[in-house]
């Protein structure tokens, strides 16, 4: 079986991704900045490479010969890391970057884990504009996740098959795969449903495997019915 190039795979979402991947059969290329820190990624079936995302040729290098590609990068895993550093344009470098290295490298279709500060709130709004529902320091964080959002959609008909899954709600890293999820739209699901990264990764993996969405961002969640059972 053809193998998965999974992009910031030492993330939680990231790691969650490569394992639902080992678990269908599939080899995966881990790409991380420094492999020197993740010696704990490898094992039987997964290849810990250097690569960076926000350039085109390092995308094409390490994404050759998958049947898809994920895009679980982050420059920061929280605030406590603080924003001084913050390159407000690396969703966008990251976006032109994957769009045109993965289409050099003939890989057809790339999910993309997406944000919930930008689903819209029931006003239509965005969640990160709303002060008392998301916090105000994180802000730069979600501008620039949206403007990669808004640059892959730009994009139009290109040659790669994109799409954005976004956690509906607070993600679990430790509750369990359930195996099941629903796609929603571009809104928060109502009833505040929870996800593992367990099951978001079923969704990426499910989304390469049998795509049935195109060129737009979804949310992704379990109903707490089902968390429950």
């Amino acid at each position: 079986m053809d193998g998965i190039v999974v992009f910031g795979a030492g993330g939680r979402a990231g790691r969650a991704v490569t394992a639902e991947a080992l678990g269908r059969g599939y080899e995966v290329t881990a790409v991380v900045r420094d492999p020197a820190r993740y010696a704990d990624l490898g094992a039987a079936g997964v290849s810990v490479v250097r690569g960076d995302v926000t350039d085109a040729g390092s995308v094409r290098e390490v994404a050759g010969g998958a049947v898809g590609a994920v895009h679980a990068v982050s420059p920061f895993s929280g605030p406590e890391q603080g924003f001084d550093s913050l390159d407000p344009g690396f969703f966008v470098k990251a976006a032109d970057a994957l769009l045109e290295g993965l289409a050099s490298a003939g890989v057809r279709r790339l999910v993309a884990v997406g944000l919930f500060a930008n689903l819209l709130g029931a006003d239509g709004r965005p969640v990160m504009d709303a002060p008392s529902a998301f916090p105000p320091e994180i802000r730069p964080f979600a501008l620039a996740h949206t403007a990669g959002l808004r640059r892959l959609r730009e994009a139009g008909e290109g040659a790669v098959d994109w799409v954005m899954l976004t956690p509906g709600g607070g993600l679990e890293q430790d509750a369990p795969r359930t195996g099941h999820h629903r796609l929603g739209d571009e809104r928060v699901p109502e009833g505040a449903p929870g996800l593992s990264y367990a099951d978001l990764a079923v969704a990426v993996l499910d989304e390469i495997e049998t795509p049935t969405l195109h060129r737009t961002r979804v949310s992704v969640f379990v109903p707490r019915d089902v968390r429950r059972t």
